[in-house]
């Protein structure tokens, strides 16, 4: 395997697109069985819709990283700050890369990103069926503090857990 956390490189412009698509392919493997594909298109077209992640990539309050293995975008992590905690937003690796150190990767990198931002607290939201995520945010660290319904417009919702850890 090769090193990972070389691979791990902030978000450009000229690859938005490769993320737009990947979150696509990670989507349809993850969530099917546990929110419908209306709500699967929905959120795909509104969290990675191109423009706004070019717009986020001029933003201070937000990082994006992108991990690549043999030139290939294969994982990508998004996080913000939001008031004196930083929340990751989405963190995610190609079906086929998972368990191979990239996810990891990622996170050590946001998590580096949100030390410098002089945040103490890392947050995210995870769905309460999606065990594999829950069991690898554990595994770093990450502890349940809530679990919440969240109600996202257009009928759909969120079904979450709220996890978090210190940094």
């Amino acid at each position: 395997m090769s090193d990972v956390r070389s691979g791990v490189q902030r978000l450009t412009a000229a690859d938005v697109d490769a993320v737009s698509a990947l979150a696509r392919t990670v989507w349809q493997a993850t969530y099917p069985a546990l929110i419908s594909q209306a709500q699967i298109d929905a959120m795909l077209a509104d969290r990675y819709a191109p423009q706004r992640i070019r717009e986020q990539l001029h933003d201070p309050r937000h990082a994006w990283r992108v991990a690549r293995q043999d030139d290939a975008l294969t994982g990508f992590a998004h996080a913000l700050l939001e008031n004196s905690a930083c929340k990751l937003d989405k963190l995610y690796v190609h079906p086929a890369q998972q368990h191979r150190g990239l996810g990891a990767a990622l996170l050590r990198e946001i998590e580096a990103w949100a030390r410098v931002q002089q945040t103490r607290r890392l947050w995210l939201q995870v769905n309460r069926g999606n065990t594999q995520a829950i069991r690898a945010y554990e595994k770093y660290g990450f502890r349940i503090v809530e679990s919440r319904v969240f109600d996202i417009g257009s009928g759909f919702v969120m079904d979450d857990h709220v996890m978090e850890k210190s940094l």
